[in-house]
């Protein structure tokens, strides 16, 4: 259950300030400025083990650097960046959820939602959020889990299958509980409205239906709600590291699964929804995780690599799937009823057209007659 782990150097990132393209603004998130680093992009190893405090560096209270003010900062907050109340956003989210839920299969096993939802309502705890979280998995052999704003949050039973370990589980869902923390969704439409102020509606529907719509299974969404900007995608590598190392997790999981994600799209493409793959980690977002697990995250003695419970759930979910399949089989082979023929090209046929004394209605039920004993 435990893993320590080794380090390369970072970069402090600066202070967060609400990300919209306001002319006054211009800085990138925190934990997205290119490396001043000691070694290039290209150079960067994936798998090299980073060791958490191993070039500690002092930090401003208080900031986005500051671990131990997780649960204190208000990331992303209203304001110049943010036009939109956290009322709006749970408003907002509760909306597309349903929407969401109408239309989604769900794995309904009390023993899987239930350690799902214990995962996400630990890094919840661990987080920077101030709303509550609902965490429900989604049946679906795909690599996904997206969280709406306000706090709705849905895992793909095919993210739980392909993680190895609960620390990887876990860093992925930290690291979408980080776009809502920092309000990600609304800052992204915050910006557009910047971009085309005076021609939007700021009203619920049309204010956001209007950018596009991402489809995916049955359900519509936002785009805006799934696919961020490429500095809201490095902002939540950066707050969710955070977060997985407050609750308890080893974050160099962070790293290692995000590449296994992309391996396994170029061996089975398909498997990682496309919303999830869209936003690769690159070798610089790598390197920005790598000096964050060095220079930001004090040491520790233990972290949760994974639990004796995430394999029985893991087998748990694998079964109900297999049975699901198996009917879904099933289901594609059984044979379909045809209603026979009753026209004159059928020899048995007794049809009104050889009967005089047959009514046909029309509906192809069968029709009693009275037998003649005349004879």
């Amino acid at each position: 259950m435990a893993g320590d782990t080794a380090a390369p150097a970072a970069t402090t990132p600066k202070d967060d300030k609400p990300a919209a393209t306001n002319p006054k603004d211009d800085k990138p998130a925190p934990g997205t400025t290119p490396v001043g680093g000691d070694s290039p992009a290209s150079t960067v190893n994936p798998d090299k083990v980073v060791e958490p405090g191993s070039q500690k560096i002092n930090v401003k209270p208080g900031s986005i650097d500051d671990v131990s003010a997780v649960g204190n900062r208000d990331i992303g907050g209203r304001g110049v960046g943010n036009w939109y109340s956290t009322d709006y956003e749970i408003k907002m989210g509760k909306s597309y959820a349903m929407e969401v839920e109408k239309s989604t299969k769900f794995i309904t096993d009390p023993v899987v939602t239930e350690y799902v939802n214990r995962i996400g309502q630990n890094i919840v705890k661990n987080s920077d959020c101030k709303v509550p979280f609902t965490i429900k998995v989604i049946d679906s052999d795909e690599i996904n889990a997206f969280a709406l704003p306000g706090g709705f949050f849905f895992v793909n039973s095919g993210l739980i299958l392909n993680a190895d370990e609960e620390a990887e589980l876990a860093g992925v869902m930290a690291h979408e509980t980080a776009h809502v923390c920092a309000h990600h969704a609304v800052r992204e439409q915050t910006r557009l409205n910047y971009t085309q102020i005076g021609m939007i509606p700021l009203i619920f529907i049309g204010g956001w239906t209007g950018y596009g719509i991402y489809e995916a299974a049955n359900f519509a969404v936002p785009i805006t709600f799934m696919k961020f900007s490429r500095d809201f995608e490095g902002q939540a590598d950066y707050l969710g590291v955070q977060y997985m190392y407050r609750a308890g997790y080893d974050p160099q999981a962070f790293i290692t699964f995000f590449e296994k994600v992309q391996a396994l799209e170029k061996r089975k493409p398909g498997l990682v929804a496309k919303t999830f793959s869209d936003h690769p980690q690159t070798p610089d977002r790598i390197l920005h995780s790598q000096e964050e697990i060095a220079r930001i995250l004090p040491p520790r003695d233990q972290y949760t690599v994974t639990t004796s419970e995430f394999d029985d759930v893991k087998a748990r979910l694998a079964r109900i799937e297999n049975k699901r399949r198996l009917t879904d089989s099933k289901d594609g082979k059984k044979p379909s009823l045809r209603r026979a023929s009753t026209g004159t090209g059928d020899p048995t046929s007794t049809s009104s057209t050889s009967d005089p004394g047959t009514t046909s209605s029309g509906d192809d039920k069968p029709t009693l007659h009275r037998r003649d004993d005349s004879n």
